[in-house]
């Protein structure tokens, strides 16, 4: 399923944005004459943009199919009434559209909220959450979920990587063309930029800015979620929100079942150490739980 998703969200980038270049008329922007830069950066912005936002209007579709979250439509218990009475009950106070409201299959601790728009919004809690949280501990975890959404959080970060996807593209078939103009015969000029050390460059060259992008995408994830974690314990309770946190850490050790993009929206991801802590799109539950202590204080 995770791999028809994919296939189907990268079909569907590949057809808006090529028809999106047509009607702006962009054309190839390498040619004997050099890189024309204007051509480059709307075909860079095109194809960054479209991608983040296609992902974006698509993220309920795919949150629902790849975890298997069943909506709430009317609660066939008092676990589910709960629910669907407290995801309420927090909309309200945070202002927004009540939000659908799901349970997914996973014996892991997590919730996520997903919607391209505060209004139209989708907040999920997994079954192992619900059976082994406190009331108000799983209270606090929705109303995370719902400061996600009130904050506009899924608008944010589209935006934020549809602009790193443009310049890692942008800067990438940039210092492409320089490699291949310096490799380049000098008698076969007008293979400038169309070379194979073009195309082995641009690829290069993208994995290397991607994973700083990564890293700048990932630095605003973490901020965000310090400020999910002040709405929890603002539309809940700050012992709630912090009780929550401590039972996520004694957890840690069980498998991150969310994939994706999902694990950014998640209330919690995967421990990472050293190097890699720069690409984690969560604070250490450690540092969540001192931020919300001191500001308790």
């Amino acid at each position: 399923m995770r791999i028809l998703l994919f296939l189907a969200t990268n079909l569907a980038v590949i057809l808006v944005a090529s028809l999106v270049l047509n009607l702006l008329g962009v054309g190839s922007y390498v040619s004997s004459a050099g890189l024309n830069m204007t051509s480059l950066l709307i075909f860079c912005a095109v194809f960054g943009f479209v991608g983040s936002f296609i992902s974006l209007f698509m993220s309920k579709w795919m949150a629902k199919r790849s975890t298997g979250t069943q909506i709430i439509t009317e609660p066939r218990t008092t676990e589910e009434k709960w629910l669907v009475d407290t995801v309420a009950e927090l909309s309200q106070q945070a202002g927004i559209k009540m939000p659908e409201v799901g349970i997914f299959p996973s014996h892991q601790s997590n919730a996520f909220a997903t919607g391209w728009n505060k209004n139209d919004a989708l907040v999920a809690v997994s079954s192992g959450l619900l059976e082994r949280f406190r009331p108000e501990e799983a209270r606090a975890v929705m109303a995370h979920e719902i400061g996600h959404v009130a904050n506009g959080d899924m608008v944010t970060l589209a935006l934020i990587q549809g602009v790193v996807n443009t310049f890692v593209m942008f800067f990438a078939r940039i210092a492409a063309y320089a490699v291949d103009s310096f490799l380049k015969n000098d008698e076969d000029d007008s293979a400038a930029g169309e070379g194979i050390g073009y195309y082995i460059t641009v690829f290069v060259f993208e994995m290397l800015f991607g994973i700083i992008a990564s890293m700048i995408v990932a630095w605003f994830s973490r901020r965000r979620e310090y400020k999910a974690d002040e709405a929890g314990a603002m539309f809940a309770s700050t012992p709630g929100m912090i009780g929550a946190l401590q039972r996520l850490k004694a957890e840690q050790g069980m498998p991150d079942e969310l994939q994706g993009q999902l694990q950014a929206f998640g209330i919690s991801s995967h421990i990472k150490q050293g190097f890699m802590e720069l690409f984690s799109s969560h604070p250490p539950l450690d540092d969540r739980i001192a931020a919300l202590q001191n500001r308790a204080q």
